[in-house]
């Protein structure tokens, strides 16, 4: 009874409490307005709903002003492209006259109706001729054909290319030919389900093991699956108005599961240690609500502060590429600070239903928390805090200046499974018509009464050293504007490539545009992702001081410490450095490659830093919310700073392990997606994720904290009186923040 009562004594006071108790006292209606919320989003799906497409714009670059000039002048020919790649067995040739009648029947094929564009319907309007000279390679086995669409291709048009691919499939392979696809036109559908179920798996058991009762371990999976839910429809309702990229849903059903479940774990937790601390129902779930679910609400403003910080860069898919992702921290937090309460208040002491029969019954009362795994952990990082501080600190260095090696830049469909036929297409191309076949450099020529400038260009970069092949110009009808095709002797991603686009751009397209008014643009791929990246370097000053100066401001109002918040950012930079050092070990230089799926090394795409950085930022933020809003809690009512680290690891570090390691897999079984760029994201976000929390979080801070003693809540006086005070833990009747601050002699770092 004296437990209850004190419970109650304690219980948490505020406008946010007072809307989790609205929550908890009133559950079905709570339940009752999501309903209709989530049919509302669905019916606005079903009539604005828009489909995702890529689309992509560097403004003021070189490459921008190509394709601007290419789509104002040579408009009609913009239609999407599948390059039809033919092979004969290895060491024989294509023009039999077998092989020959069968290719020239697939091509003449795709000239029926059923294959012509139609109302509504994609179709080809010219296919080429793979005998061509140009288009048949020098040793007979390799040949190609580009089948022109009317029309960029997307999602839904996809029916019409896969037909065409069957058709001359079918055609072409009873005699002995096999036929790939590339080009724009060639695009593998997004295959999601597996990873993420992969990730539930993984969860359910972590979960099994921290909750050891089934119905406490569904719900945080539940929440997650309702929040990722209205993530997704209100992605596609943003679709039907703004351009959204179609690698857009990986990153939200990564982010999105990985929160749903932490932030859920966390305030699950919170809701069990106050049941079995005497509370009813309803107040556990209002309790849990303003103290975890207040830490909840700040973590995700932090997820919100780092991806909005992205449009700085100036990009607008690299922008819309981190909003989207955050969709599912923005429908979890709402979900969880409401939904969540009313189920968890519903549901009272049937949380702790259905037993894990092998797994020994939890306890999360306080004197078995101080009992568990990590609060000895923790005793021992802080009683041994100068070895743990300095060892860990020079192992995250050490891995953190591995990034100092990455390369950022266009990895090509070289670098993509072998299981997709644009690889398979790709390594043929390559064979046999040079690597730099797959990759060709255009320069656009806007003429402006320079007639003579495309041949300059021509002339000029026949003479560089790198160039395999140089087209003559070709002019539109107006004779206003020529393209200059460049073949590189290396691939598209290679550095050599690289160091030909520079050279066009230093040296060839200034000599032959000296002296007149012509302008000259080097485009294509590689091209595009060095302005991109170019672009990115340029505002990356603006964009970290926007997202370090803001967290540093918001964490100081909240934890009232300057020190807090150095130590946050600093510590959160580390990891993020670590991440991207071993993404660059294994995708750049092979280490465990095998693993990935992958079988060739190349480039980090250049907006993968950025992006991942502003993820992780906000997400690591969480742990450190979480974690240091609990030892402030603790510190707030009385104890020093050492005995603070102690009961809060104690209280919140078994919980941030079970988080970190669910989020961590959850974004490592994206590692085992087909595309390449969300391998990226899943191996950088995994290895960042686990580093923060398991070493950084709980090893790092903690053994730095109690090194400062008392020395970590310091604020100057005049900051402390400008800025404003935003509280993470929730304020109670009896808080001694309302009267005098405590002298905190009660418990010493003596308590072990």
């Amino acid at each position: 009874m004296a437990e209850r009562r004190a419970a109650h004594e304690r219980l948490s006071t505020g406008a946010l409490a007072r809307w989790t108790r609205a929550c908890a006292t009133h559950p079905w209606r709570v339940i009752a307005s999501w309903v209709g919320i989530f049919a509302v989003l669905i019916a606005l799906v079903g009539t604005i709903g828009g489909e995702l497409r890529d689309e992509f714009s560097i403004p003021g670059s070189e490459t921008q002003k190509a394709t601007d000039l290419i789509e104002a002048e040579f408009g009609s020919e913009q239609g999407g492209v599948l390059n039809l790649v033919f092979a004969a067995p290895e060491g024989e040739r294509l023009d039999t006259p077998e092989r020959r009648a069968a290719i020239e029947e697939a091509v003449t094929r795709l000239e029926a109706p059923e294959f012509k564009p139609s109302e509504g319907k994609a179709g080809v309007v010219s296919v080429g001729d793979p005998f061509d000279e140009a288009t048949f390679a020098e040793n007979g086995r390799i040949a190609y054909a580009e089948a022109q669409f009317d029309k960029v291709i997307y999602d839904k048009d996809r029916e019409a290319v896969v037909a065409v691919q069957e058709a001359v499939r079918d055609t072409v392979e009873p005699a002995g030919v096999t036929v790939e696809y590339n080009g724009d036109a060639e695009f593998p559908p997004i295959e999601q389900g597996t990873s993420e179920l992969l990730g539930l798996l993984a969860a359910i058991v972590i979960l099994l093991v921290v909750f050891r009762t089934l119905v406490a371990m569904f719900i945080p999976i539940v929440l997650a699956i309702v929040a990722l839910a209205a993530a997704f429809l209100l992605l596609f309702i943003f679709a039907g108005f703004t351009d959204i990229n179609t690698i857009t849903p990986i990153l939200v059903s990564m982010i999105g599961l990985g929160v749903g479940i932490d932030y859920s774990l966390f305030i699950v937790t919170r809701f069990r240690q106050a049941l079995h601390d005497g509370l009813s129902p309803q107040d556990a779930a209002a309790e849990a609500g303003a103290t975890a679910g207040r830490a909840v609400l700040f973590a995700g403003a932090t997820v919100a502060i780092a991806v909005s910080g992205l449009a700085v860069i100036g990009l607008d898919f690299v922008t819309k590429l981190g909003m989207g992702s955050a969709l599912g921290v923005l429908t979890t937090v709402l979900i969880a600070n409401s939904l969540l309460l009313a189920v968890l208040s519903l549901l009272g002491h049937k949380v702790d239903r259905l037993k894990v029969p092998f797994l020994r019954e939890g306890d999360d009362s306080e004197q078995a928390r101080d009992r568990t795994l990590v609060a000895r952990w923790g005793r021992f990082v802080t009683a041994n805090a100068k070895v743990v501080f300095s060892v860990v600190m020079l192992l995250v260095i050490v891995l953190a200046s591995t990034s100092a090696f990455v390369r950022l830049g266009a990895a090509d469909q070289g670098t993509q499974p072998t299981e997709q036929t644009a690889r398979r297409a790709y390594d043929l191309l390559a064979e046999g018509f040079g690597p730099g076949f797959n990759g060709p450099v255009p320069i656009v020529v806007d003429v402006n009464d320079d007639p003579a400038a495309p041949q300059k260009v021509y002339d000029g970069v026949r003479a560089l050293d790198g160039v395999a092949f140089v087209g003559e110009p070709q002019l539109n009808e107006e004779g206003t504007v020529g393209i200059v095709f460049v073949t590189p002797t290396s691939s598209p991603q290679d550095e050599e490539t690289d160091d030909l686009v520079d050279a066009l751009r230093t040296e060839v397209v200034p000599a032959a545009t000296a002296g007149g008014n012509a302008a000259a643009y080097v485009s294509g791929q590689t091209a595009a992702f060095k302005d991109i990246g170019d672009q990115i370097l340029d505002r990356m000053p603006l964009f970290l001081l926007y997202i370090i100066g803001v967290t540093f401001l918001v964490l100081a109002m909240a934890f009232r410490s300057v020190v807090i918040s150095a130590k946050a950012a600093v510590t959160t930079i580390l990891s993020a450095f670590v991440g991207f050092g071993v993404l660059g070990l294994i995708v750049q230089q092979g280490h465990l490659l095998g693993l990935t799926g992958l079988d060739t090394t190349g480039p980090i795409e250049t907006f993968v830093p950025p992006i991942g950085f502003a993820i992780l930022f906000g997400l690591s933020m969480d742990y450190e919310v979480f974690l240091m809003s609990r030892i402030r809690e603790e510190h707030v009512h009385g104890l020093r700073t050492r005995a603070a680290v102690e009961h809060g690891m104690a209280a919140i570090g078994r919980v941030v392990v079970a988080a970190a390691l669910i989020m961590g897999t959850v974004f490592a079984a994206f590692i085992l997606g087909s595309d390449r760029v969300s391998k990226e994201f899943g191996i950088l976000l995994a290895v960042a994720i686990l580093t923060d929390a398991l070493l950084v979080r709980l090893t790092l801070v903690p053994s730095l904290l109690t090194l400062l003693g008392e020395r970590s809540w310091y604020m100057p006086r005049w900051l402390d009186r400008v800025l404003p005070r935003l509280t993470i833990e929730s304020p109670h009747d009896d808080d001694p923040r309302a009267t005098a601050p405590p002298e905190r002699p009660l418990e010493t770092a003596g308590h072990v």
